[in-house]
């Protein structure tokens, strides 16, 4: 059973910066395409951003491009949420996912594609 365990939230100021992080257990992290989503209050869970299982992969949203980059490190079992610039429309709670295990290497922007989820971890931005 793989488990995502995300730390790193926190309240910022607007221009600021932020790196979150995710932590996955109890599976090969490296076989999986990992992707971080992000839902705001009264909206749609959105992806922010994902990263092939080898990281040489990597989709941004476009709200996003320019300001966040999402690298990962396999042989510590964890990807990051790099971001930069932040605005309070970044404040929302941010989630890892992870595929199941892949022998492609594409960076998955399909919420349906991941199967495993972490509890989510809060950042707030002020203005």
């Amino acid at each position: 059973q793989v488990q995502l365990v995300e730390s790193g939230g926190g309240l910022v100021q607007a221009g600021g910066s932020l790196r979150v992080s995710c932590v996955g257990s109890g599976g090969t992290f490296s076989s999986y395409a990992m992707g971080w989503f992000r839902q705001a209050p009264g909206k749609e869970r959105e992806i922010v951003a994902a990263v092939s299982r080898s990281g040489h992969n990597t989709y941004l949203a476009d709200s996003v491009k320019g300001r966040f980059t999402i690298p990962r490190d396999n042989a510590k079992n964890t990807v990051y949420l790099q971001m930069e610039s932040l605005k309070p429309e970044d404040t929302a709670v941010y989630y890892c996912a992870a595929t199941g295990p892949r022998l492609d290497d594409f960076a998955y922007r399909v919420r349906s594609v991941y199967g495993y989820w972490g509890q989510g971890t809060q950042v707030t931005v002020s203005s």
